[in-house]
């Protein structure tokens, strides 16, 4: 069997290798990968800087595919040189491999421009895993940083660094962001939109010096000016990686000449990536390198097939949060073209068209690219369209939902980043009988990168699976044949103040055990309190104010802010339980005390003798907040968080949500009161805190999402309070944090709280405030708030109108 050497373990490779195994075991393999880690997915490194995701949950092969398909995966070694005469490669230990076809797939290195004293501590790159893990070492509150280029990587860098908390400053040379992608249009739009998140952006601005006695403090810039750094990032483009090329004697230009067949002038040397060049082209998005990858694999295992006729470069992403789509020619000015635009500033949108003898040559499109699909088809195609001009950017309504994925080809891509088509995504239909898009992520990959294909992954479901129903649109019952979203808005447009009310209305008039719980929730949270309470439309656990058992009794559970209490409490309960004779008394998860077994005509009798609040263990409500001892007790303690957790859990309690919210707040990273698996987490650090979001640890454990980085206790808090109020507002009734996190999406979870405008926030707040001092403690005589700023904090309220 033929020896086959892979030098790189990147997406390309490795995506290139899984083709060429589909032809059949013809190779014995043999993979070098300079870093110590297997295949990943790098379209995802801004969302490991950006907290989002674990250098885990980026691995696209591990160790047990390469075990599998009988691989010879040599990790942390460097090949130094190639000898095409003796068919070897040499590696950085000294080993010697022999090789019968050599695969060269070692990508492109960072492009550091001519800057004076560049070497300094706190200069970075962001290309790799390694790269993004000395970031985030230094990264946090309020450092300064700033990034030289405002391309993809560039800003993908921003966001992740401001995301931690960084005040961040994005230097770009040219005078519009993305300039390969967007014209100044485009670019100014989206510059408007890092500066609403907080991201400094200076365009024009060529960097000469980084200013610093050994280590970064500025940056210096040509005809003078500076600004202030504690740490930079060179984010200024890639070179192809091509030495390996040239040492093999090969035909080297910018990078490996390749012909249509992947093959290199060596006829046993293959190239693959962005260290290769096709017809005087360097591609740097992945879904040419897929393709790529498909036609070497024909080549190399000898079934030569359709060749490889260049990609037309498109490319739709998510950038800083905001849907992207650009394609084919960006310029104005090109001889006999003309453009068509779209603005609307309010909205974010901005649609360009150009056209030429009566065909589509360009398209750009920021802030909404449904219309993606079509108009790479259109450029693909050459369809004259000169019957289609007044449709071209508003295209008329059509009857048949599935007309537009009807319409697409079969090898039309629809993820760009995986290079993922719609046939590919119709034979995962057929043959792994794919029904929801979490399936089709696993099969194929597809709307696993920047995630803006997942709405046209999901119309191909619609169209190719009768029973796919999209997550959030579902009718919340028989009784009310509406969405939980239409609902809101019929109960807001006609200010419907009680469940009755809807049901005469929208329903059948009675109602159900299902609709009935939905829909006071639903009146409670957009009226913050002032609506009329049916108590027979709650859970019977909410109409007793207790949790039923399976024998008919219920549990009491005293509230104990941060799981915090004191002798004389600790008393009451034991002269309660010895009273009404209590069959057991339970330490619970959630740092409380539990009384089960408590007969309902003693629950008034109970509560009055304890004299303590209720813990809402009952509810759809906040049932904890649970913290360690932090920096009063703990050795390790860098941040207060039993206080911190008490306010938390005071400011809070006695609200309806959703669906049961359990939070916690640590005082370090060691994660004690395992805040990274609650609803809502502070995890502590040293001079600052992490809010977390949706972290679950029942019967299907998720990591909580970073929400922001902060430096306050009062910071962090409101940004608590943010999320808090948005997911009572936004969130399907029953529906989980974690749940509701996944289906918005961790990005617009932060665009519509810690990112949005200060009306915005002061909206939520207040309708938070409002609430809260309509909320009370059923068992508590007299706890009727009247001042709502008792409850949430002073702080994250201040100048709240009440």
């Amino acid at each position: 069997m033929e020896k086959l050497v892979l030098i790189g373990n990147g997406m390309a490779g490795i995506a290139c290798l899984e083709q060429v195994l589909k032809h059949g075991r013809k190779f014995a393999i043999t993979v070098f990968g300079e870093e110590t880690h297997v295949n990943y997915n790098r379209i995802m490194l801004s969302s490991v800087l950006a907290g989002e995701k674990s250098a885990d949950d980026i691995v696209m092969n591990g160790l047990d595919w390469y075990r599998n398909n009988d691989i010879d995966l040599r990790l942390g070694v460097r090949i130094i040189d190639v000898d095409p005469v003796a068919k070897t490669v040499t590696s950085d230990d000294g080993s010697i491999t022999h090789f019968d076809k050599l695969l060269l797939a070692t990508g492109s290195q960072p492009l550091i421009p001519s800057i004076e004293d560049v070497q300094k501590d706190g200069v970075f790159v962001f290309r790799n895993l390694d790269d993004t893990q000395a970031l985030l070492e230094r990264a946090g509150p309020g450092v300064k940083a700033v990034v030289i280029g405002g391309g993809l990587l560039g800003l993908e860098a921003a966001r992740g660094l401001r995301v931690q908390g960084c005040d961040v400053t994005v230097v770009h040379l040219m005078d519009t962001l993305m300039e390969r992608q967007l014209d100044v249009t485009g670019g100014g739009y989206l510059a408007n939109k890092m500066n609403e998140m907080g991201v400094t952006v200076l365009l024009g601005l060529s960097t000469s010096a980084v200013i610093g006695n050994g280590k970064v403090e500025g940056v210096q810039f040509k005809g003078g000016g500076s600004i202030p750094a504690e740490m930079l990032v060179i984010a200024a483009g890639i070179v192809p990686n091509v030495e390996l090329g040239k040492k093999a004697g090969l035909e080297v230009k910018r990078g490996i000449v390749v012909n249509d067949y992947m093959e290199t002038s060596n006829p046993d040397i293959f190239a693959v990536g962005e260290c290769v060049q096709h017809n005087g082209i360097c591609y740097g998005l992945v879904a040419p390198l897929l393709e790529q990858g498909k036609v070497l694999a024909a080549t190399i295992t000898g079934n030569k097939g359709p060749a490889y006729q260049g990609t037309v470069l498109a490319s739709k992403l998510k950038i800083m949060g905001v849907d992207v789509f650009s394609a084919g020619e960006i310029k104005d000015k090109v001889d006999g073209s003309e453009v068509v635009r779209f603005e609307d500033p309010s909205l974010g949108i901005y649609k360009k068209l150009t056209l030429k003898d009566g065909k589509l040559i360009g398209a750009i499109l920021v802030g909404d690219t449904s219309d993606s699909s079509r108009y790479l088809e259109l450029l693909r195609s050459g369809k004259d369209l000169s019957e289609m001009r007044k449709h071209l950017l508003f295209p008329p309504a059509v009857e048949d939902a599935g007309l537009q994925v009807a319409e697409m080809a079969d090898s039309t891509t629809v993820c760009g980043c995986m290079g993922v088509s719609k046939g590919t995504i119709l034979e995962a239909i057929r043959e792994k009988e794919v029904c929801t898009l979490a399936q089709l992520r696993d099969v194929t990959r597809a709307s696993t990168g920047c995630g803006s294909c997942g709405d046209l992954c999901k119309k191909l479901l619609k169209a190719a699976v009768p029973d796919f129903e999209e997550d959030g649109v579902k009718v919340l019952c028989k009784c009310v044949p509406y969405s939980q979203e239409q609902l809101r808005e019929m109960v807001r447009s006609q200010r419907l103040r009680s469940v009755q009310d809807i049901l005469e209305i929208y329903g059948d008039g009675m109602g159900c055990e299902v609709c009935k719980p939905a829909l006071s929730y639903l009146i409670d949270v957009i009226w913050c309190g002032e609506h009329e309470e049916d108590r027979s439309a709650r859970f019977i656990n909410d109409r007793v104010h207790a949790n039923i058992q399976k024998d008919g009794t219920f549990s009491v559970v005293p509230r104990m802010r941060g799981g915090v209490t004191s002798p004389a409490e600790l008393r009451r309960i034991a002269d309660v339980a010895e009273k009404y004779n209590v069959p057991m008394v339970k330490v619970t998860g959630s740092q409380r005390l539990d009384l089960l077994g408590i007969k309902k005509s003693d629950l008034p009798k109970v509560w009055a003798d304890l004299g303590m609040p209720s813990g809402q263990a009952y509810t759809k409500g906040v049932r904890m907040v649970k913290t360690c001892v932090g920096t009063e007790f703990c050795r390790f303690g860098v941040q207060d968080s039993t206080s911190t957790g008490i306010e938390l859990e005071r400011s809070l309690e006695n609200l309806y949500t959703p669906a049961k919210v359990k939070m916690g707040v640590v005082g370090c990273p060691r994660n004690c009161a395992e805040a990274t698996v609650k609803d809502i987490g502070l995890v502590g650090q040293e001079g600052s805190w992490q809010v977390v979001v949706g972290g679950a640890a029942g019967k299907s454990v998720r990591k909580a999402d970073l929400l922001v980085t902060v430096e306050t206790t009062e910071e962090a808090l409101e940004a608590s309070f943010l999320f808090f109020q948005y997911y009572r507002e936004q969130a399907n009734f029953l529906e989980r944090t974690y749940d509701f996190v996944e289906r918005v999406g961790i990005e617009q979870v932060r665009r519509d709280t810690v990112y949005a405008s200060e009306a915005v926030r002061r909206g939520l707040l207040e309708r938070l405030a409002k609430s809260k001092a309509l909320a009370y403690d059923a068992w508590q005589e007299g706890s009727y708030p009247r001042n709502p700023t008792q409850f949430v904090s002073i702080q994250a309220l201040e100048g709240v109108t009440q």
